[in-house]
């Protein structure tokens, strides 16, 4: 009779690896005779299923039984364990190819399809979202490393994967971080990744380049996704790449030259006519608007004060770094007090920002409007009712 596969059995168990010829051979049990055909191919088949085991650190034993759980049936244990074992034994020795994708398409010893290949890397690059929370804005040091015994049981992740994932964010940024051009599309050439986790990795990049404060305890409320979102603006407006530079670290170095020039907004909240002015056209431009109980006139002054002196601020490298802890201090919190809904801020904002441009003795429009659009939309994405 012939050995069928049944659901969930392991694909590259029955069909076998690497060369091409058919085997007909005869197995005896004590109860029955068993004839099985087995066709042996050169394609490298992957069993999806054990390599997300692999990839979340589970010993092989452990491996085994995860799949008798999940309802592997057909095999007896001992072929399935040997299976576990052969799958393993693949994805170690391709470990280093995948470290370095380049690589895997030009070599012979594993015949894997691309699309195959593209599942391979995407996996293998992928990370535990508790985790990357735990590490986003350390230095990606052997310290930081030393620490990911503590890390792994906060994340619930386990130890093994932990350093996987560690190890991906140090490669990728040592990659990418002298790179000219997208930090996006360097990520997304040299590692073959999509476009989401490619962004994902280009913000894990740039908090590390720029060690943002992301671990006070006022900031724990705000997930990766937050911080993934705000770094896409932040490279978007406020990088050297922003700026057309040509030099190198376009996308993942802050513009010096514009963080210095923000002290130029100061006059926003130092000269009291203009801050009346201003204090004046947006309380003009919300009534009516926003919830009634905002109290728009009493707080306009604290939180401009918030947001210019954020601003002038950013020269210095510890204001940068603190630059999430500001937002939250400066504005969030009072605005929270206030009872403010993410609709209440986001018509303060729209409001704030444009009638800048009323001001007629102001006469740093270009400057205000680079600043205040990228601070408009992390603040909004932060501001969690």
């Amino acid at each position: 009779m012939f050995l069928k596969y049944r659901s969930g059995t392991s694909k590259a168990f029955l069909n076998g690896l690497r060369t091409l010829f058919w085997i007909s051979t005869r197995f005896v049990n004590p109860d029955m005779n068993l004839e099985m055909d087995v066709f042996v191919g050169n394609t490298t088949l992957i069993d999806e299923e054990v390599y997300q085991l692999w990839l979340d650190g589970y010993s092989v034993d452990n491996a085994v039984a995860k799949r008798e759980q999940t309802g592997v049936t057909g095999c007896f244990v001992d072929l399935l364990l040997s299976d576990t074992m052969d799958q393993y034994r693949v994805f170690y020795r391709l470990e280093r190819l995948l470290q370095s994708p380049d690589k895997l398409s030009n070599q012979l010893l594993f015949q894997i399809p691309p699309s195959m290949q593209s599942v391979l890397f995407e996996r293998y690059y992928n990370f535990d979202e508790a985790f990357v929370r735990e590490l986003l804005g350390k230095k990606l040091s052997k310290g930081t490393k030393k620490d990911l015994d503590d890390i792994s049981i906060k994340a619930g992740v386990s130890l093994r994967s932990c350093r996987r994932q560690f190890d991906n964010f140090k490669r990728v940024f040592k990659v990418v971080e002298e790179m000219k051009g997208s930090l996006v599309e360097n990520v997304q050439q040299h590692f073959l990744l999509s476009e989401k986790l490619a962004r994902d990795y280009s913000a894990i990049v740039f908090f590390a380049n720029n060690r943002f404060e992301t671990g006070k305890k006022k900031l724990l409320y705000l997930t990766f996704d937050d911080f993934a979102f705000c770094a896409e603006q932040l490279i978007r407006s406020w990088t050297l790449g922003a700026a057309g530079s040509v030099a190198d670290d376009m996308d993942v170095d802050l513009d010096r030259e514009f963080l210095q020039e923000l002290k130029d907004l100061k006059v926003l909240i130092s000269d009291k006519d203009l801050l009346d002015q201003h204090k004046s056209l947006v309380c003009l431009g919300v009534r009516g608007k926003m919830s009634t109980h905002c109290d728009i006139e009493g707080n306009f002054k604290g939180l401009s004060r918030g947001l210019v002196n954020i601003a002038t601020k950013l020269m210095h490298s510890k204001d940068v770094r603190d630059f999430f802890i500001d937002l939250v201090e400066k504005f969030i919190e009072p605005c929270k007090s206030d009872h403010w809904s993410s609709e209440d801020v986001q018509l303060f904002l729209l409001q704030y920002t444009g009638s800048a441009h009323a001001l007629g003795t102001f006469r740093h429009q270009v400057l205000w409007e680079r600043y205040m659009v990228t601070i408009k939309s992390c603040i909004l994405k932060m501001y969690h009712d």
